[in-house]
């Protein structure tokens, strides 16, 4: 979809899906005309009967009438169903093609439209807007077309047997025109706030589903429950704002074609008594009440789903007009695997209008390890989600291999990064799926290979499914720990240039920590590694170490370096490890582990 959608209504943007479908979904609107002039066909003989078989008493005539009846409600029958399944495979099919459009947008994405986007609208953007779309798909437009048509053929039918009886029948339809444009007006707005209340209420659900963990922990259920039931209390009382609408103006409509039943009974009765038309054309009118009632009845009620489309419809296409900020520029190299030298020139970074990182300036080769570390909230994080080009800097320039980053294509930059993220998400697939998820077609052994440089192809094995057990939504089932191994593991098997480990080993004790990092020195030796942690024995190794505080590197050396400096590195130190005493058998790998 493109930015010209924002221009047209959201009836054109639906007719940019049904017309892939044009041929079955016209040839459905050809057989409702079809059954409108049958339709027409038996109040006509009707009157014909009456005039005929009853009053003139030609009853020779009476069974070929009542078989061609007979006829034409059965030929109706199998042509209506026939058009039915034409406009609900149609319908099917457009939102098919429109919910693969906003998944694919979805995808397109990046990172800022998730974080300031509940989850709620996302979903009801996939669920009950679409289902709205459906509906008028497969339902309200032929209504509107039959109805229309309908009312069209019987007026000319009308005008043909009596045209002032007509005209005063038809001097109702001015009011019903005037209260269902009233209704038209007021309808949509009050849809608009259903939607929105309904992704609230949607967020709402996904939140305290996700959590239950934590609810349970805190034992907050009861919190739960009243967000839930003041959301859900939202929802009825838009549902019932909009009810108060139609209970306005939907009553005055249904009167309105009720009243057609008024005038033909006291109006008709007088023109038979006077002899302005028979008792024949006045049975066929009143056999033809239902084609002017039924668009009046209706009218309201089309109006109101139209309306209901309209407000889910407008939901949608401004989802899937937004354009992602992060995008291949039109200089984007073809390269097909990038080195790995990394470099920082004065970046700044920020989230919305405060900066996170100021000034950041380093270099990283192929064979280095870079750490970075320091207080929560430093920006630790930020820094390393801009190699991937999640976000882009407001200042400065991000380098790889001596290219802007934001000249290297998206697929070819993600592809040769790997990133084992701070907040691990694991799917709902087995332990060899989640591992093998950045490599298509990865073998048992390249798997199994990853899963030991994290280690965690001893927890694995014990599993009585082994790499073929299931993981639960999010790692339900898992330690920490052991999330994270396997998260390890997925960023190994993609042999990235780059790695970024993120406070990869947090969860695990400090002798597997230091089984992990022995193990990742080999593996790194020709690629540039980017760790971030919190504690000294995951960086102390590295070839440079960052110090981070409120967006600014403070500090940088090597372990030995920064611990002679006696600032921030040196403080974190001593807070961790106790007597400065003991940083020499820390060094050496000695007994120091055992302290933290």
């Amino acid at each position: 979809m493109s930015k010209a959608l924002i221009h047209v209504t959201e009836f054109k943007w639906i007719w940019g899906f049904i017309k892939k479908y044009k041929y079955m979904f016209l040839t459905a609107m050809v057989l409702v005309v079809v059954v409108n002039v049958l339709n027409m066909a038996n109040p006509l003989i009707q009157g014909q009967i009456v005039d005929r078989v009853i009053t003139d008493g030609q009853t020779e005539i009476l069974p070929k009438l009542v078989m061609t009846m007979i006829a034409i409600t059965v030929i109706k029958s199998v042509i209506r169903y026939i058009y039915l399944m034409m406009f609900e495979n149609v319908s099917q099919n457009v939102v098919f093609n429109a919910r693969k459009s906003i998944f694919k947008r979805i995808q397109e994405l990046d990172f800022e439209f998730f974080d300031c986007t509940r989850t709620g609208d996302i979903m009801a953007r996939l669920t009950g807007d679409l289902e709205a779309v459906r509906h008028f798909t497969a339902y309200v437009i032929y209504q509107f077309f039959m109805h229309a048509i309908t009312l069209l053929f019987v007026i000319i039918i009308l005008f043909t047997i009596n045209p002032l009886f007509t005209l005063i029948l038809l001097a109702v339809t001015p009011f019903t025109g005037y209260f269902a444009i009233k209704l038209s007006g007021k309808v949509k707005p009050a849809f608009s706030a259903i939607r929105e209340q309904f992704s609230r209420l949607n967020s709402t659900v996904q939140e305290s589903i996700s959590g239950n963990r934590v609810i349970k922990a805190f034992a907050k259920e009861d919190y739960e429950i009243y967000k839930f039931s003041r959301e859900n209390a939202g929802f009825r009382d838009r549902n019932v704002e909009a009810a108060r609408i139609w209970e306005r103006y939907l009553p005055v409509l249904d009167s309105l074609a009720g009243l057609l039943s008024v005038i033909i009974i006291l109006v008709g009765g007088i023109m038979v008594i006077t002899g302005d038309i028979t008792l024949g054309e006045l049975v066929t009118f009143n056999s033809f009440i239902w084609a002017l009632n039924n668009p009046m009845r209706m009218v309201g009620w089309l109006i109101n789903d139209a309306q209901r489309f309209a407000a889910s419809a407008e939901k949608i296409m401004l989802l899937l007009i937004r354009e992602p900020k992060i995008k291949d520029s039109e200089a984007a190299a073809g390269i097909s695997r990038l080195k790995g030298r990394v470099e920082f020139r004065n970046v700044d970074f920020g989230y919305g209008k405060e900066l996170v990182l100021k000034d950041i300036s380093f270099e990283a080769y192929p064979g280095q390890t870079v750490a970075v570390i320091g207080p929560t909230g430093s920006g630790k994080s930020s820094l390393v989600s801009l190699i991937s080009r999640f976000y882009d800097c407001r200042k400065g320039q991000i380098l790889i291999d001596g290219r802007d980053v934001r000249e290297h294509s998206l697929k070819t930059l993600r592809e040769s990064v790997a990133v084992a993220m701070q907040e691990i998400f694991l799917f709902s697939d087995t332990i060899e799926g989640n591992i093998a998820y950045g490599v298509t077609g990865a073998s048992a052994e390249r798997i199994k290979w990853a899963a030991g440089m994290a280690e965690a192809d001893g927890f694995i094995a014990d599993f009585p499914e082994g790499y073929d057990t299931i993981i639960g939504e999010r790692g339900v089932g898992l330690s920490g720990g052991q999330k994270q191994r396997i998260a390890l593991a997925r960023a190994l098997v993609k042999d990235p240039a780059v790695i970024i480990l993120d406070d990869t080993t947090s969860s695990v004790d400090i002798e597997t920590e230091h089984v992990i990092h022995r193990s990742l020195s080999e593996f790194c030796k020709n690629r540039t590694t980017f760790i971030i942690a919190h504690r000294i024995s995951a960086v102390r190794n590295a070839d440079l170490i960052l110090v981070l505080d409120q967006g600014r590197i403070v500090e940088r050396g090597t372990h030995e370096e920064l611990l002679a400096l006696k600032g921030h590195y040196y403080s974190v130190f001593v807070n961790q490890y106790g007597d400065f005493d003991k940083q020499e058998a820390f060094a050496a790998g000695g007994e120091a582990y055992g302290k933290e």
